[in-house]
């Protein structure tokens, strides 16, 4: 396939926002609009034409809304909303960049005007967790009060409780299906507005978000699922080995090996030398990381927001 952008991060990045047009958060043309403008590699450049693009949305969108046309408000606002994340993406790390703070509070926002549009519109709830709360969005399938089958929606490194909505929640929904989405620690609002790092044993965190479900006379006990995506393909299975309450999970992480993947990339007579390696090979690697890191979008791959 051609390439539409000159940083295969870029690339990724672009198709993950055009990937959520069928369920509404996105329009490819706006999309492919939107990464002409981008300038190169320049992360500014990114963050600014994705801003500019979501601040022309919720204006037509508010525009609309003031109109008494829910349907394009509610359109503009959840396309809003998508492209402010992408927006903040390469804005990620410690210390927290503020256009990734602003990018995420827009986000939010116009999720939450756009979701207030939905023939349902979804509950903010605040979960109970360790002395605080886990910020979610809990779906109903329909308006009858009737015990449902109910899906947990898991994040990854850099996703958030809106964007689950476009990835899962709106097709669970249309299958019948309540949704939970939320934050975990790491994600979304847990990292950039409180500071809550992840934690391996996800199970700690699924267990009070079932523990909320199971108060709810609109969810079937016996038949609560956990879906994880991207990372957290990892911390769903995770969570699944000690809370046996779940019917069933889904693992949607796409996995692979990391240290295969980098294997691979090397000529053979030096892929052969993996793991230990010949001093001359280290320092070969070590000039070759140096070399990626040196990319604009180099780094933000190894940003960690997995410790305090």
């Amino acid at each position: 396939m051609a390439r539409l952008m000159k940083d295969e991060l870029f690339e990724a990045q672009l198709l993950r926002a055009i990937g959520y047009a069928p369920y509404g958060g996105a329009d490819a043309g706006e999309c492919l609009a939107v990464a002409q403008r981008v300038a190169g590699t320049n992360l500014a450049s990114w963050h600014d034409a994705w801003a500019a693009a979501a601040e022309r949305l919720t204006t037509a969108a508010a525009a609309s809304a003031a109109a008494g046309q829910a349907a394009s408000a509610r359109s503009g606002f959840f396309r809003a909303a998508n492209y402010f994340r992408t927006a903040g993406l390469f804005a990620m790390g410690a210390p927290v960049d503020p256009r990734l703070t602003e990018a995420h509070r827009r986000e939010v926002e116009s999720f939450r005007r756009g979701a207030a549009l939905l023939a349902l519109p979804p509950e903010i709830v605040a979960i109970p967790y360790e002395g605080s709360s886990l910020p979610a969005y809990y779906f109903r399938a329909a308006a009858d009060g009737a015990a449902r089958p109910t899906v947990i929606l898991t994040n990854g490194y850099d996703g958030t409780a809106e964007e689950l909505y476009f990835t899962n929640g709106a097709a669970a929904l249309e299958r019948g299906y309540n949704v939970l989405a939320f934050d975990g620690p790491g994600q979304g609002s847990m990292i950039i507005d409180r500071g809550v790092p992840f934690r391996p044993d996800w199970e700690n965190v699924i267990t009070p978000v079932v523990d909320y479900l199971l108060t709810r006379p609109d969810v079937d006990q016996d038949r609560i699922a956990l879906i994880g995506l991207s990372f957290g393909g990892y911390l769903a299975p995770r969570a699944a080995t000690a809370e046996h309450r779940l019917a069933a999970c889904v693992c949607d992480c796409g996995p692979y090996d990391l240290f295969d993947t980098v294997a691979r990339r090397l000529p053979g007579p030096l892929s052969r030398q993996l793991p230990d390696g010949s001093p001359a090979l280290l320092r070969f690697l070590d000039r070759l990381v140096r070399l990626v890191m040196n990319k604009p979008t180099g780094r933000c791959g190894a940003t960690s927001w997995c410790t305090a």
